[in-house]
């Protein structure tokens, strides 16, 4: 990593910089990397699709906490989604992390994802936010979890490395996956992934009850 990444700046600039950074969970045998490859922005009380937009809530605490933690949730009772916490303490935006290529770990990563599910292919190891958590092994139990940038750090569970490496004329962005309402509007384009990578999810648009992140 050629610096460590300021993350109390807002998501909308946080989110680019995580493409093409290497995020590891865990160490030895049971540690799985993943190079990101699609992020979603969302800015607490200020965005209708943010699942802080009302203010803060016992689910949304640790959004409302310091930067560099993990804000993890259940989806529709299905699967854990993680976000990374950005802006000052109290500010409540943060980056959901929605998929990525495994670099290192695959054995590990393959296990985890067919013990959860049928995945047949690399690209869908964890390509999607929900596949994203189980091939890192996180749960709604990570919540709250503070993410290394700077390391190796002995005994740290979670490191981000290689902050800031794809240029931005590789980047693309767009609207965010399955938001609806005033969130899932044209000005709300806070999706960046890095373009030509199959390691993306397909979009589709918001359903008539949304999630808010």
């Amino acid at each position: 990593m050629t610096a460590v990444l300021d993350l109390s700046r807002p998501a909308t600039e946080i989110a680019p910089l995580l493409l093409g950074a290497v995020l590891t969970c865990g160490q030895g045998e049971d540690a799985v990397s993943v190079r990101l490859t699609e992020v979603e922005a969302y800015m607490g009380t200020a965005d209708p699709g943010s699942h802080a937009y009302r203010g803060r809530s016992e689910r949304t605490a640790t959004m409302f906490g310091p930067p560099g933690h993990l804000y993890v949730y259940r989806h529709l009772g299905l699967h854990h989604c993680m976000n990374l916490v950005c802006s000052p303490d109290g500010e409540a935006s943060a980056v959901l992390l929605r998929a990525g290529e495994v670099v290192a770990g695959a054995p590990t990563a393959w296990r985890r994802r067919q013990e959860a599910g049928v995945c047949r292919t690399e690209r869908d190891l964890a390509r999607g936010p929900g596949r994203l958590t189980v091939a890192l092994g996180l749960t709604r139990a990570d919540d709250g979890v503070a993410v290394g940038l700077a390391g190796p750090a002995p005994g740290r569970r979670l490191l981000l490395a290689d902050t800031g490496q794809v240029a931005a004329e590789e980047i693309s962005s767009g609207p965010r996956v399955g938001v609806n309402g005033p969130g899932g509007e044209e000005q709300f384009s806070w999706r960046y992934w890095i373009t030509g990578s199959e390691h993306v999810t397909a979009y589709r648009p918001g359903q008539v009850r949304g999630r808010r992140r």
